[in-house]
This record gives C-alpha cells, sequence and structure tokens, in this order.
C-alpha cells in the first residue's frame, strides 16, 4: 500500500468520485474497503481530511495514471526536488517529491515550460516551485528555482565550424542547439569529427551555450569511435592507474597456488564452471553430492577476490570507484586490472584457485535444512559454456564428457527444477525480457543481433545463485550486524492498480475487484433488493483492484509467447522499483524472500566484495564488525548509481551500433511488432532485428485520419477503421536512421493484399521527418 498521505490522493478521490455519498463514511472504515494496513492509517486520514475538506475538487484528481505512474499534486504543495526527466521544443518534464514530506511514496510529474526551466538539462537535479499554470489535458506546471546538482559537465558530439567559430552539436536530443567552443581547429578537430566538450556555461532562453573542447575521438563512422563517444558520454572509467597495475602484479607474484593453509582443500572434487561462451572472467563454480541421509549438499564456490583486494588499499579504492565492470557489446572495462579478473581470480579449468564456499543442504524437495561456510580452494574440473550444457543433459551430445562430469550436471538439473519450483511457489517473479547481443563479423562490423536464449541451463546457475546469496545474507542477519543488501521495495498499489487497467485494455485480467463495499449486513433476500444488489455491483472503472504477487505470476504465464508478452513484462517492470543496494532491511519484492545479498560475482561487483570480508570473518570463526549505517548509505547509494550508469551505457552503444547497421537498409522491410502506442505515433520491435523504432501518426496513411483510443491502446481509423493494437504484428518499412539523434522513423510496408484499407504509403516528408513528440 501506499506510505504517505500524498500516494493516497489519487486512490481517494477516485473512491469518492464513484461514490457520491462515500464522504459520510467514517475514513476507518474507507480505509479497510481499500486494503490499507492499519499502519498507514494516519497517512491515509490526512490524506482523507484533504479530500473531503475539497470535494469540488475530487473529479479533477480522479484521472488514472498513465505509464509513466506519478501522483496527482498533493494539496498545500509548493516546492518539489527531482529530475529533470526530459527537455524538448517545448519544455521539460519533471519527476519530483514535495520537499516537506519526510515520506517519499509515489512521485509527482510537473511540466517546465521553456521559460521556466532557467539552463536545466535532462537527468540534472533541481529545486522546483509550482506555478498556477496548466499545461495540455490540465497537467500542473512548475518553474526551475535552482539546479541542485548537474547530471554531468562532459558531453560527445559533432564538430563543425560556422563564420569562423567553432561549435558543436551534441548527440542525443537534449540540446537543440550547437554549442560555441570558441577558435576553429581546437585540438586538431576537423568538421565531422566527433569530439568531447567540457561545457562552462549551459544554454537557456537568455544565452547560448558555451563550452571547451578537451578531446577529439575520431572522425565521424571510424571504427570504435562510438565506443570512446559511449565512454566519455556517460563518464566510464577506461584505463587503471599505474599504481593499481602495480598492486595487480604484486598480488601476482605472491600468489602461491600450493599455499593451502586455511583452507578446505576440494582440488580433487568434481567441480564444473557453466559460463556464456564468450565470458572473460569466472567467478562461480558449482559441486553437488547427496549425503547418508538422502539430502542434497550444495557446494557454490566463488572467487576469494577478497584475498587479493585488501580494505583501503589502491586495489581497494580503485574498484570502489568504478563500482562494477562494464560489458559493452565490444569491450569489457573491468572492475579490476586482467591480472587480477581474469586470472589469479578467474576458476578456470584445472587451475587452483582460491574461494570461499556455500554448503547448503536441502531435503530431497528442495527445503533448506542446513548451511555451512568455509574458505576453500579448487580445481575446476570442467568449463561449460551454457549451449553445451543442455545437449549433455539430454544426452543429444556428441561432446566426451567423463561419467562423474555426466553425473553431475543431471543431478544438477533435477536439484535447480526442484528449487524453480518452490520459489515460483512461494511468489518470485520471473518477467522475461530477454538480452540482445550483437553478432560481429570478421572485421569487427555488425552483422546482425539476436536476443540470447534463457534456457535450463541458464535457469539452474541462476538458481543456485540465488539460493547462495540467500544463505550468506540470512547468515549475516542472523550474526545481527549490518551489511550492504540488495533490495527491492514493493510497488505502490495505485501503480499496481494503473497496471492493471492496462492489462485490461489488452484484453487480459490481473487481481480482482476490492469486493469490500458489498459486504453488508445480510437481508430477506427479494426480486427486488436482489435486483439493486446486481445494480450496485462495482466495475472495473469504479473499483480499486487487489493485485497479488499470484495474479501476476499467472498473468505473465498467460502472456507468455503472445505478442504482447514484452509490452507487459516491460509495462510491469515500469510499474515497479528499482531495485538497490541498501542497509535497509526491506527485502526483496520480486523474488520474494525477506533476507537477500550480493555475494557470488565479487570479479564484477564491489557490493559482492563487501560481503566476502564479512565472509571471511565468520567462515573462519570470528565475530565481523559491520560497517556503520552512514557507510553502508553511502557505499550502497553509489554501487546503485553505477551499476545504473554501466546498464545505460550498455544499451546505449547497442543502440547506436544497431542503427549504424539499419543505415545502410533503408528502404527493406522487416516484421516488427507494436511496443507502445501514443496520441502521436506508435513504437514497433523488429521480431528478427530486435531494434525499436517510430512511426509517426502522420505517415500512417495518406486517405485515413487515426485518432487515439486511450480504453484499448490503439490508433484507430476515422474512414476505415483499421485499427493499430500494443501487440500486433506489422510490416515495416526503413524510412530514415538519425545517428546523430539516435532515432529510427519506420513507415509501414506497402501491402497489395489488403482490400478496402488504406495503402500504407509514407507520406513525403518522412524521409526528413519534421519534429515530433517522441517517448523519453
Amino acid at each position: 500500500m501506499p506510505d504517505s498521505a500524498a500516494t493516497f490522493a489519487e486512490l481517494i478521490a477516485e473512491y469518492l468520485q464513484s461514490r457520491p455519498n462515500a464522504q459520510k463514511l467514517k475514513p476507518d472504515r474507507v480505509a479497510k474497503r481499500l486494503g490499507v494496513r492499519k499502519r498507514d492509517f494516519d497517512e491515509f486520514f490526512k490524506a482523507w481530511d484533504i479530500a473531503v475538506g475539497q470535494p469540488n475538487k475530487s473529479k479533477q484528481t480522479a484521472s488514472a495514471p498513465s505509464v509513466p505512474f506519478v501522483a496527482a499534486v498533493p494539496s498545500g504543495s509548493g516546492r518539489f526536488r527531482g529530475l529533470i526527466k526530459r527537455v524538448g521544443v517545448r519544455g521539460g518534464v519533471f519527476i519530483g517529491h514535495p520537499l516537506e514530506t519526510v515520506s517519499r511514496g509515489m512521485p509527482v510529474e510537473l511540466m517546465i515550460g521553456t521559460n521556466d526551466l532557467k539552463d536545466a538539462q535532462a537527468g540534472d537535479e533541481v529545486l522546483v516551485q509550482l506555478t498556477s499554470r496548466r499545461a495540455a489535458a490540465g497537467k500542473p506546471c512548475g518553474r526551475v528555482i535552482e539546479v541542485l546538482e548537474r547530471a554531468t559537465n562532459t558531453f560527445v558530439g559533432n564538430y563543425d565550424e560556422f563564420d569562423g567559430q567553432g561549435y558543436v552539436r551534441i548527440d542525443g536530443r537534449n540540446f537543440n542547439d550547437p554549442i560555441w567552443v570558441g577558435d576553429p581547429g581546437a585540438k586538431g578537430a576537423a568538421p565531422g569529427d566527433k569530439v568531447v566538450i567540457e561545457m562552462l556555461r549551459f544554454p537557456s532562453q537568455a544565452h547560448g551555450g558555451e563550452a571547451v573542447l578537451t578531446q577529439v575521438l575520431g572522425a565521424k563512422g571510424e571504427p570504435g569511435v562510438d565506443l570512446q563517444s559511449v565512454i566519455h558520454e556517460f563518464g566510464l572509467p577506461d584505463d587503471f592507474p599505474a599504481e593499481v597495475l602495480h598492486a595487480a602484479s604484486q598480488q601476482a607474484e605472491l600468489f602461491d597456488e600450493s599455499d593451502l593453509r586455511g583452507r578446505l582443500d576440494l582440488t580433487h572434487e568434481t567441480i564444473v564452471t557453466i559460463d556464456p561462451a564468450d565470458a572473460r572472467d569466472f567467478d562461480d563454480a558449482i559441486s553437488l553430492a547427496r549425503n547418508e541421509a538422502g539430502h542434497w549438499v550444495l557446494g557454490v564456490h566463488i572467487a576469494d577476490v577478497a584475498h587479493f583486494v585488501q580494505p583501503g588499499s589502491p586495489l581497494d579504492r580503485e574498484a570502489r570507484r568504478r563500482g562494477t565492470s562494464v560489458y559493452l557489446p565490444t569491450r569489457v572495462l573491468p572492475m579490476l586490472p586482467e591480472v587480477i579478473s581474469n586470472g589469479l581470480a578467474s576458476l578456470q579449468q584445472g587451475k587452483v584457485r582460491y574461494t570461499n564456499t556455500a554448503f547448503i543442504e536441502f531435503t530431497p524437495d528442495g527445503i533448506p535444512v542446513h548451511t555451512d561456510f568455509k574458505k576453500s580452494a579448487i580445481k575446476a574440473t570442467r568449463r561449460f559454456a551454457y549451449e553445451e550444457v543442455l545437449p549433455i543433459i539430454q544426452n543429444t551430445s556428441t561432446a566426451k564428457v567423463s561419467e562423474p562430469v555426466r553425473r553431475l550436471l543431471s543431478n544438477m538439473h533435477e536439484l535447480a527444477m526442484i528449487l524453480r519450483r518452490r520459489r515460483f511457489a512461494a511468489g518470485s517473479l520471473d518477467l522475461n525480457l530477454p538480452e540482445v547481443k550483437l553478432d560481429f563479423d570478421k572485421h569487427g562490423r555488425v552483422s546482425g543481433a539476436h536476443e540470447v536464449e534463457h534456457d535450463v541451463s541458464h535457469q539452474m546457475i541462476e538458481e543456485f545463485m540465488l539460493a547462495a546469496n540467500i544463505a550468506v545474507a540470512t547468515k549475516i542477519s542472523d550474526i545481527g550486524i549490518g551489511f550492504l543488501r540488495r533490495t527491492h521495495e514493493e510497488p505502490d498499489s495505485l501503480k499496481l492498480q494503473a497496471f492493471a487497467k492496462f492489462v485490461q485494455a489488452l484484453g487480459f485480467s490481473v487481481g480482482e475487484l476490492n469486493q469490500e463495499r458489498g459486504r453488508e449486513p445480510p437481508r430477506r433476500p427479494n426480486r427486488k433488493s436482489q435486483t439493486s444488489r446486481l445494480k450496485s455491483r462495482p466495475s472495473p472503472h469504479d473499483s480499486p483492484m487487489i493485485v497479488s504477487k499470484a495474479a501476476l505470476q499467472k498473468l505473465l504465464k498467460q502472456v507468455s509467447g503472445t505478442p504482447a508478452e514484452h509490452a507487459i513484462n516491460y509495462a510491469l517492470l515500469r510499474s515497479m522499483k528499482q531495485a538497490n543496494y541498501s542497509g535497509i532491511p526491506i527485502g526483496h519484492y520480486a523474488l520474494s524472500v525477506s533476507e537477500y545479498c550480493h555475494f557470488t560475482s565479487p570479479i564484477r561487483r564491489y557490493p559482492d566484495l563487501t560481503i566476502h570480508r564479512l565472509f571471511d570473518e565468520f567462515a573462519t570463526g570470528r565475530t565481523p564488525r559491520g560497517p556503520s549505517e552512514a557507510e553502508l548509505e553511502i557505499h550502497g547509494q553509489h554501487c546503485s548509481d553505477t551499476e545504473r550508469r554501466a546498464a545505460m551505457a550498455e544499451r546505449e552503444l547497442t543502440k547506436l551500433k544497431l542503427l549504424a547497421f539499419m543505415s545502410d537498409r533503408v528502404g527493406e522491410e522487416m516484421d516488427a511488432t507494436i511496443t507502445g502506442v501514443e496520441r502521436f505515433g506508435m513504437f514497433c520491435r523488429g521480431v528478427q532485428m530486435p531494434v525499436e523504432g517510430f512511426i509517426h501518426i502522420s505517415v500512417l496513411s495518406e486517405s485515413d485520419y487515426f485518432e487515439f483510443d486511450a480504453a484499448s491502446i490503439s490508433l484507430q481509423g476515422r474512414q476505415t477503421g483499421r485499427k493499430f493494437q500494443l501487440g500486433d504484428r506489422v510490416r515495416v518499412q526503413i524510412a530514415f536512421v538519425n545517428l546523430d539523434r539516435r532515432e529510427l522513423d519506420l513507415r509501414l510496408a506497402a501491402d497489395p493484399t489488403r482490400s478496402q484499407r488504406p495503402s500504407a504509403k509514407s507520406a513525403p516528408q518522412a524521409d526528413r521527418p519534421r519534429k515530433k513528440k517522441r517517448r523519453s
């Protein structure tokens, strides 16, 4: 349920609008009908007092939020703190929270006019004052009072010269005009070069932008320039400082694989690693056996990175600064130097490596009954790529595999499937958002792309890693010290209700109506009373929905393999809060567990390294001293930020390379699925080529006018009745690719088999599209 008065406002307003006499009810009775938890009553009563005290405004705030889900502006709010999400020719969009509220709850969305933006840019943290103006559809407006923190001062763009002066047009859609960089030819830049600039003065309505050119990356389109552009755009750390490389070399000199003092020797056990075929580091390995009681004993062996990276050392400081490895399509930016990440700590086949091992004992039906934690050493018996495992399990592989290894893989599969069934029975969610991987030719150029199949071999490793993370987190929690948890908050109920309406518009169902309003003292039945009760039954449009984990699981299973699968999975993801690193024990909603941390990837994630340092203590019988709350907050926020930065950079470079590939295929056709429908057009994602483009409403047809229908999330032709709905399959043609703005424009492909339908020829201006709204 919501956790502040602000987040209850919309729910109460909707309830009051559908029941004119509801404001006469006692608020505690309404709270129970809406499923409000007792601990939230105080905040609910505050929102109730505001709503009932201003009944004439209830209708105005009753509209359901759309994706992205935001709350109505709370009464009495004046100033807000938050982020500028996007900036366009008509101004910007702000998402934030009132300054006076302690509990953050759902964010508020305000429109910021061009003249009210000052020099704020997308991603900046700002202070905003609510104004009396209203934008389209009555949306509230605000004005930027102060830019509190810049998202970045470094930008990448194309260099050019006009009237003897140098200018840079920044990549993307955040800046409409080029930025002045002074005298031409700085740093040897030539027109058409990709360059890096440091902003000295951000542009605004009152003045243009000014910057200094700091680096020339190379001519636009040259190999590697797109990679360097993304590295600089996101401020990703690249080369390691000399002292860090020296420290790594020292660790290599000190390493003695024969020195196993203080470690459990597992070098003669049958242990395997299973990773992607192109993996460069291997930080987890698996063993599995049965004990005398017939129980499973799972061994999850994780590279002991903490042995090489001591707290406060140059290696530690650099790893903490980076936070995570960044896996870009053509290059990895590791968190640790390769001497460690791809050598000393990498669990390579046939090499003795130091590990930290979690032994978990399961009953035959997958119930954990005991755990043990050891400092250890292993020698991986066999390294497998994911693609090799399933044929061996199914006895269809021709590869040479020893009987102990074959038996181990078979047992791993059996236990993993048991654990997987138990996890979903406990309420865990499984969102299917496949990873896109690019294919390259022998010259390093993109030759295509494909979605990575998440098969049984992936699921096996996933279950064992989850089990180890839960076991270690539970152990540390039992000790009673603070640690860096992996947390995932419960989604706001209003967001889930909006998601339920979104799903209903696509013809699916999730959740059930809240029937509390019908629970009245029983009466003697008669025809009249039966009729009145039938009429009073709530409809999907006037009753709040109860969206349970079981209902979400059922929905995800129902849409699996349908055209709507991607849209619904993506919408559900957007309705949830992001997972974070935090010291606060709030559990993990999507996994349905109360104790969880990241332990299994210390080579590439700094949070895992912090857990391994605690592991070193309790595995050797000592009581570890956990970090302070302040340290956990700082570490958690930093690691969450670096994780998101890495993910955004990976997506952006993938998108750039896909667009470059598509730019040579203008005019070609492909099958696509409609993934988003807006008033101004629709987004489509290729079926064979997983790239997303946009069809503007103006090029849908020359002979028909299309209108947006919010109820069905579709565009419908006024003359022909033709309908384009989320999840529909369409044939599209590549119309125009703009690499600098990172846009792909599509048009509907002509279909001679259609009768009494528009020809779907694109408007002449489609090749050079006019300015239009776009989804951020």
